[in-house]
Formats: structure tokens, sequence, C-alpha cells
């Protein structure tokens, strides 16, 4: 039983798969049934908006054919062909005055809203109105003529009204309306009108109905939030609005639906919003009834499986950890029995076992030291033999040649390598003592031939590493037989070392005729088999040696060297005085 997949996380998994996909079903029903009842308000709300906003563009726009129809009446007509010399009008001119007055009052009266009509004629510099007629600034009527509807901003108190204002004039087209047209007549509402309308709409059931122009200002209704609608309007100018408009937008952390639809005749927008808690809150109810349902279950089922946990997999668990620490050799792991019941007598058995297990090893563990530190000798003492015969050769040709300088010098460093060899009872020895005995090989070898040139380069923090004895000098041996001495244009021996990553890495380089990449791996996979025949001890002999010593991750490795030949590179760890050093 794995202790990743013990039986209370399967039960936990079990209960999750069968309330997970009943959770995430539920979710998604949720979620597709708010989604088209969203859909359905927000139809349903633009409809009832555009249908208002087409109420409101009706009155307006009737509203503005009014000048259009008046400018066209007889009595305005002869108004306008009148030419006064004083500033006093005759009894006829008086009677057609208060003819005119007449018609806009009719005029006025026709419609529901509050409206005001304005008769100008710039040759007599006159205006009438339905209850005055007088002067008015030439200038003042130059700056309200527009095209379209003209919308003025009026301070009442602390609250902003908007004058609305269509001006008809004839002739159509002519320049500077002001000083030369015959007649120019001006409609005029104020935003009151809309805001009785709004009221209106507002009582049959919408939320916060009002009309947002963003460079003119905003009508509310009478019982508006003019605090939140002012940060709805913050929301709503971030983004331009389209002429319907659907959206949510959040304010102080609750969510708002958003419905606007714009008005072809005056350019302002209709925006209405409501909370959508309001608008979802029998769904929620039902969620959070359905979600605390879940809850008591999920509780309820992890209750039971903390039962079985305590009962079942609290003693499994101490099983699985006695094994563990019998797995990593440790023999006075103990089980306390808890209880009467099937697993304290496993508990029981399994300190019986160990107890057992332990007496065993402990009469086997001495007698594997033993046989492990007789083959380290064994492999020690193969590398020997090996140098020998090399050395003895050459004292033998050197002697044939009557070379008995070269005899002397090897003759001496014999004498320092007895002196070495003689320590067998060393397993590890100062890597300096090692570097010494390699340089007196090379210099035997060098006087052997001319052409040899080898450079030791090692600090002395490596130098000062410990290592098993003759584990340096095989790879330099290697390097002279099979590099130099195969290449008549070799010489070069170069010997370096660094510390990198905790490990110790020492490197023997040569400028031989090196290996290609498919024998350099076939060499490398004999090292890790057996020796055999055709392979010399020596990389093998210290192949094994260093993993003996100090596990998997130390061992050689062949590559290609810098100087054209090969380098052959020793690792393992370095030990823990010099990482702290």
């Amino acid at each position: 039983m794995s202790y990743r997949t013990n039986l209370f996380s399967k039960m936990v998994i079990l209960i999750l798969i069968m309330l997970v996909p009943v959770v995430l079903l539920y979710w998604y029903s949720n979620h597709k049934t708010t989604a088209v009842l969203r859909d359905e308000l927000n139809r349903s709300n633009s409809n009832q908006l555009e249908f208002f906003q087409n109420q409101v563009n009706t009155h307006i726009e009737l509203l503005s054919s009014w000048p259009n129809l008046l400018i066209h009446d007889p009595d305005i007509a002869s108004f306008r062909r009148i030419y006064a010399d004083s500033k006093y009008f005759d009894l006829d001119t008086i009677n057609l005055v208060k003819r005119i007055q007449n018609k806009l009052s009719i005029q006025e009266s026709s419609s529901n809203w509050t409206t005001k009509l304005y008769l100008y004629s710039p040759t007599l510099g006159r205006v009438i109105s339905e209850r005055d007629a007088g002067y008015y600034d030439q200038q003042t009527l130059r700056g309200n003529i527009s095209s379209g509807w003209n919308v003025r901003k009026i301070q009442d108190g602390q609250d902003d009204r908007f004058l609305f204002s269509w001006i008809t004039v004839s002739p159509y087209g002519i320049n500077d309306p002001a000083a030369n047209a015959q007649t120019v007549i001006k409609l005029e509402f104020d935003s009151d009108n809309i805001r009785d309308m709004l009221d209106k709409f507002k009582d049959d059931g919408r939320h916060d109905p009002f009309y947002y122009r963003e460079e003119t200002g905003v009508i509310y209704n009478r019982t508006s939030d003019r605090v939140l609608t002012g940060q709805l309007m913050d929301k709503l100018a971030i983004d331009k609005l389209k002429d319907v408009d659907n959206r949510t937008v959040v304010i102080d952390g609750e969510p708002y639906m958003v419905n606007t639809v714009k008005s072809s005749t005056t350019g302002w927008y209709l925006v209405d919003y409501m909370p959508l808690s309001a608008i979802l809150k029998p769904i929620h109810q039902s969620n959070i009834l359905f979600y605390s349902a879940m809850i008591c279950l999920l509780l309820m089922s992890f209750a039971v499986a903390y039962l079985l946990y305590v009962q079942v997999q609290v003693p499994v668990k101490q099983l699985i950890r006695g094994f563990q620490r019998l797995k990593q050799e440790d023999y006075s792991v103990r089980i306390t029995p808890k209880g009467r019941n099937e697993f304290s007598f496993l508990s029981e058995r399994f300190n019986s076992m160990v107890a057992q297990i332990q007496q065993l090893f402990e009469h086997v563990y001495l007698e594997q030291i033993h046989v492990r530190e007789a083959r380290l000798k064994q492999l020690q003492s193969q590398i020997n033999p090996h140098f020998f015969y090399n050395c003895f050769s050459f004292i033998t040709s050197m002697a044939k040649l009557k070379r008995v300088d070269a005899v002397v010098a090897m003759s001496h460093n014999l004498s320092r390598y007895y002196r070495y060899t003689t320590r067998q009872e060393r397993d590890v020895v100062p890597l300096t003592e090692e570097i010494e005995f390699v340089t007196c090989y090379l210099e035997i070898q060098q006087m052997r031939m001319d052409r040899i040139r080898f450079k030791i380069d090692l600090s002395e923090d490596i130098l000062r590493q410990e290592v098993p004895p003759l584990i340096v000098q095989p790879l330099v041996e290697n390097a002279v037989i099979h590099g130099i001495e195969a290449d008549a244009d070799a010489g070069e021996i170069r010997v370096s070392g660094e510390q990198r990553n905790g490990m110790m890495i020492l490197t023997v380089d040569d400028d031989g005729h090196g290996m290609d990449e498919q024998a350099r791996q076939m060499l490398l996979h004999k090292l890790t088999g057996g020796m055999d025949q055709e392979m010399g001890c020596g990389l093998w002999n210290v192949n094994q040696r260093l993993q003996l010593r100090y596990g998997d991750q130390a061992g050689i490795s062949i590559t290609e060297s810098p100087l054209g030949g090969l380098r052959i590179s020793l690792s393992w760890p370095a030990a823990e005085k010099h990482l702290l050093e």
C-alpha cells in the first residue's frame, strides 16, 4: 500500500468524486438559468425603455413641428409685412398682435407639456409671446439660433434644470437670421416636463430612470438617488455607450444591471438600473440552501472517513513507517501496540520480526565489512605490478643503451616509489603525495622521451584533499602510452583540478591522436563491467575503487581534450572540511 494513496485519501477522493459532479451540474444549471434570466430581463427592460423613449420623442417632435405650422399662419405672415416708424403700434397692429398671442396660447394649450412660443420680427426688433410683446436683444437671439434642439442649463437652487429650445427662421437658409430674417419663431420647454414623465415611468415599476448626456448633464426623477446615480455616470463615462446598450456595472462591490436607450431626436440617453441582488435574490436563496445541504453532507462524510482513519489508517501508517525505517536499515524501530485488535497483533509480530533481523544482521554485517576491505586491498594491489612491469622494462632499455643517468634516476624514483607503495595500510593519502609520485613518473618518462612536456596546475585546497593511493598515476600512464607514444608529434600532458558544486574534479589532458565519440563510449561502457583480457586494469581499477569508496556519484569521464587528444576526468565528493573552507 502506497502512503500517498492510503485508505483515508481514497475515501476522501471517493466522496469528492460523488459530490463534485453534483455540485458542478447544479452550478452549471444555475449559471445557465441566471444567464437566461438576465437576457430576458435585459430584453424586457430595453423594450420598456424604448417604448418610453418613443413617447418622449413623439412629444418633442410634435413640439418641434409647431413653429413650422405657425410660420405659415396668415396673421403671422401679415405681421411679417409690418414696418413701423415709431415704437408704438397702431390699433390694427395691436389687434393683430392680440390675435397672434391668442393663437400662441391655443397652440401652447394643445399639449400637456408646459411650453412657451416666441415670435421675433427682426425688422421691427419686437418679440411677441402669449402674454407680452416687447423689444429683444438681437445679440442674445443670435446666440440662441442653432440647428436642432438647443439645450441650456438653468441653475435652480441646488438642482439643475435644462431649457430646450427650437427655432424656425423664415426665409430658410438666410445669412444672420437674427438681423435679416423676416420672422423667427422659438419654442421653449424645460426639463420639468421630462421629469414628470420620468416620475410616472418610475411609478410604473422602474427602479430609478434618468436622462443623461455626457457634455450636458443629467435629468433626474424627483426621488432619484443622486449619489448612486453620480457613481453610475462615472462608470458609464469610461466606455462609449451604444444606441441600445445593456451592461453590468459594479459600484461599491454591488453589481447593477444597467439598460440605456439613446434618443434619436435629442441625443440624450435614457438610463435605468437595478441591483442584481434584488433580481437574483430567490436564486441566491435557493443556492444557499443547496450548498448548505452539500456542506452538511460533506462534513458528515468526512466524519465517517475520520473514524475509519483513526481506527484503520493510523495503525497502518505506523506499520508503513516501521517498514520504511527498516528499509533504511534502522533495526531499532519498534511499534507500540494500541488496544486489542487485529492491528495490535500485527504490531507485536512486526516487533518480533525486526528483533530477529537485527540479531541476524549483527552477525552478517561484520563479515560484509571484512569482505569489502579485502576487495579494496586487492584492487589497490593490482595497480602495483602493472607499474613495476613498465619501470623494469624502461631500466632494461636504458641499461642496454648505457644510459647510466636514466638508470640512476629510475632507481632513485623506484626507491621513492617503494616508500610510497609500502604504505598499503593507508586507505587514503593526501593528494599532494599522489602528485609527487606522478611527478616522479613523468620525469622518468621525460628522460625516455625528450618531447614530453607536462604541467601540473592544482590549488592548495585541492592538494589537501585525501584520495585513495595510486589513483592518478594510471591516468597519466595511460596518456603517455596510448596518447603520446602512439603519436610522434604529441608530447604535452596537463594535470589540473577544480572544485565545483561540492565535487572534486581532477583532469588529465594530452595532445595525442585521441579517440572518436564511439570509441570513447565503448571504453566507458567497459569500465562499468568486469575486467577482461582485452582491457588493461589501470582505468578499470581506478573507476572501481572510486565507486567503492565514494558511491555511484564518483567515477571517470572521458571526453575530447582542448589540447587535441583525450581528457580523462576523475570526480568524487569533496570532503566537508574543504567545503567549509
